[in-house]
């Protein structure tokens, strides 16, 4: 069912889910305290009638929480727990605190979730959002005051602090080039916009240079990702893989040394984002460094001026710089 380009009221999902209107606002400001399976049907109906709660008025009439929301695709990689470590850090030395949410890399789940994150908070912060442009769109208009980390688009309005992805994963496809590997794997991460950028870096490097082949494997975001793909990577005979992040590459390490592959003897390996570990894992890993800390104080500047009600700094694109260390080194030569 959809009621075209006019706003859905709550009136109208009380009415198809079988429900007041005061246990919708209740589920969609995450109070509702009672059956599972009425709170699925009208999350169900809400998403099916495109229902977005009004946050201004709402703002207007609770006032402050002095909270912020913070979704991220997934709490267990370092990079993101930087960012955070960032933004409540520096939001704190304004009385705000920060809450947090893990969708689990679930572009379906992240439109409710954001929408019941700003119920309970005064604004929203959304770190490396994996839903759809016309989501994403409607989020940070409907959901304001938002701010967009790790992501950017040129339809969203909301202040955005990101990575250039792009030139990130060019950076190390040429440093691989340059070592002397013409067969390159890469790992590719979700399905998205990040993994979709460095799509194109890749592309922009073999369409510039002569004699390399780059292997598309399925991978994932995180280090089981990358273990499980180690097979995969053994059979694409590359001397080389870009992994999607420094989580899918520790975890590809980890599988060649068990299946006897020397790195970076026999395949070279690099990753992306930098976390803490990168450095210390033995190989050290090649990759490139992004400053999630302080993206996540930079967010919260330009969020700070949202709530306030005066224009934010610009956008930033930050450009990766290339780290280079013990995981990669020309190839093997042949027998």
């Amino acid at each position: 069912m959809s009621t075209g380009s006019r706003a859905t009221t709550i009136a109208e999902v009380a009415r198809q889910a079988g429900v007041s209107p005061a246990t919708v606002s209740r589920v969609m400001n995450g109070r509702f305290l009672g059956e599972p399976h009425v709170e699925q049907r009208v999350r169900s109906v809400a998403q099916e009638l495109n229902y977005w709660p009004n946050f201004r008025a709402r703002s207007f009439a609770l006032g402050k929480t002095n909270t912020v929301a913070f979704l991220v695709p997934d709490l267990s990689n370092p990079a993101f727990h930087a960012a955070l470590t960032g933004l409540s850090s520096a939001a704190a030395e304004d009385a705000y605190r920060a809450l947090v949410a893990d969708s689990a890399e679930s572009a379906d789940d992240e439109r409710l979730l954001a929408t019941e994150l700003r119920g309970r908070c005064d604004a929203l912060v959304l770190c490396a959002p994996r839903m759809d442009e016309d989501d994403l769109v409607r989020v940070t208009e409907e959901l304001a005051p938002v701010v967009l980390l790790n992501r950017s688009s040129p339809r969203v309005s909301a202040p955005t602090i990101a990575v250039d992805s792009h030139a990130g994963i060019e950076r190390l496809a040429r440093h691989l080039y340059d070592l002397g590997h013409r067969r390159i794997a890469y790992l590719e991460g979700p399905a998205g916009v990040a993994n979709a950028n460095r799509l194109k870096g890749i592309a922009d490097v073999t369409e510039a240079t002569s004699g390399i082949e780059i292997v598309r494997i399925a991978g994932g975001a995180g280090s089981r990702d990358g273990l499980d793909a180690a097979a995969a990577v053994a059979e694409a005979e590359v001397t080389a893989v870009l992994a999607f992040n420094d989580l899918v590459a520790i975890g590809l390490v980890h599988g060649l040394l068990g299946r006897g592959i020397r790195v970076p003897d026999d395949i070279s390996v690099t990753g992306f984002d930098d976390i803490a570990f990168a450095q210390f894992m033995s190989p050290s890993l090649t990759t490139v460094s992004v400053p999630h800390e302080e993206l996540g104080v930079l967010a919260w500047e330009r969020m700070r001026a949202l709530i306030e009600g005066t224009t934010p700094k610009h956008d930033v694109l930050f450009q990766p710089r290339l780290e280079v260390r013990e995981s990669t080194a020309p190839p093997p030569r042949a027998d």
